[in-house]
């Protein structure tokens, strides 16, 4: 069964603006392109056909979710507030989350997508499947846009697949360089959702993302945070996988896996200060495909977050999508040798295995 791969060019017509990296132009900051944009998106996609791994994938077509889809978690005036200001061409969502020409029905049609590859997924039309859409949803908040996201589309699809497919039980794991902020809001006092965040220690958004957020009532136990520290790199990120995010899926159960999959946590990103390489997407992807086997069919779903390195994103993205697949391209990550043999990181410390260690303490109380 092959992989499903989802792409459309409207998700590139989302425009963030002009601005100096994340922060508006204007004043003494002099205009330039902001860093939510479309180039690592699109070299991704273009690198995915030109290695031939298109080739070996399933096409996959978005649809607009619909205002019942949305309103299972955003409140209604915010989606008004959010169309006014795309019908008008520009605005803010709520904080660092810029509005354009036609970004509601964009963002619409991005989280359609996200619900079309778990139906998918989940009717076996697939084995797995990455969806590549933009504008990312990981940070959106029932009433606001967050850190460059309008719409929660990983929220609005795991909501459906609740209540239109009957699913009982649905694990998330972000791998993100930021925490995932909206998915954990989304679900913290819900049993049927287990939700964890891998992420960069006091980072964006520093208001969500400590180890002792743990779920509220019936909800307790059910979000797991691992903030690792800035620096951390390959070891870090897998042991984190083996130790917490494993074990913790198999203590759930899950009837499908879904992954908010941001490249930011790469040694060259502009925003994250992690060092991950290719090769850690890679391995970690590996490790979540043999869990989704034992536990749930093998059904895993990957949603694109972040990730702002024009010429990284696309290895990273290469290696996962090669992963899911099972077919491995004669297209070799040409910065790995040099990343391997020049930058720290790659090696676990002890004060990465402290917080490691702390996390897996935690995955007890799942029931």
């Amino acid at each position: 069964m092959a992989t499903g791969f989802l792409w459309h060019e409207r998700y590139m017509w989302h425009s963030t603006g002009i601005a100096a990296g994340q922060i508006p132009a204007g004043g003494y900051v002099e205009p330039d392109n902001h860093i939510e944009s479309v180039p690592s998106k699109r070299r991704f996609r273009s690198l995915v056909e030109v290695s031939g791994l298109i080739e070996q994938l399933a096409p996959l077509a978005p649809r607009y979710a619909d205002e019942e889809e949305l309103l299972r978690f955003h409140t209604r005036d915010y989606l008004a507030a959010v169309k006014s200001m795309s019908d008008a061409g520009y605005g803010d969502a709520g904080e660092l989350a810029p509005i354009g020409p036609d970004s509601y029905d964009i963002a619409r049609l991005s989280a359609g997508g996200c619900i079309v590859g778990l139906d998918a997924v989940l009717e076996g039309h697939v084995r797995n499947a990455y969806i590549l859409n933009r504008p990312p949803g990981h940070h959106a908040e029932a009433d606001q846009g967050r850190g460059f996201c309008i719409l929660a589309n990983v929220v609005i699809a795991v909501l459906h697949g609740i209540a239109e497919r009957g699913l009982q039980r649905v694990a998330t794991f972000d791998w993100d360089v930021h925490h995932g902020n909206g998915t954990q809001k989304a679900f913290y006092d819900r049993d049927d959702v287990l939700t964890i965040s891998v992420h960069q220690d006091n980072y964006y958004p520093q208001d969500s993302g400590a180890m002792d957020e743990r779920g509220d009532g019936a909800g307790l136990g059910y979000n797991i945070n691992v903030p690792l520290p800035a620096g951390s790199g390959h070891e870090a990120y897998v042991e984190t996988v083996r130790r917490v995010v494993v074990p913790a899926l198999e203590r759930f159960r899950p009837d499908v896996i879904v992954v908010p999959s941001g490249f930011d946590a790469s040694a060259m990103d502009p925003l994250g200060r992690q060092m991950c390489i290719s090769d850690t997407y890679r391995e970690m992807t590996s490790l979540l495909m043999e869990a989704a086997d034992r536990l749930c069919e093998g059904r895993l779903l990957m949603c694109h977050e972040g990730g702002y390195s024009q010429v990284y994103v696309p290895w990273c993205g290469l290696a996962t999508v090669e992963t899911l697949s099972g077919h491995r391209t004669p297209a070799e990550d040409p910065y790995l040798p040099d990343y391997l043999a020049t930058l720290a990181g790659h090696s676990l410390q002890p004060w990465q295995r402290e917080v490691i260690d702390r996390a897996a303490a935690m995955i007890g109380d799942i029931k």
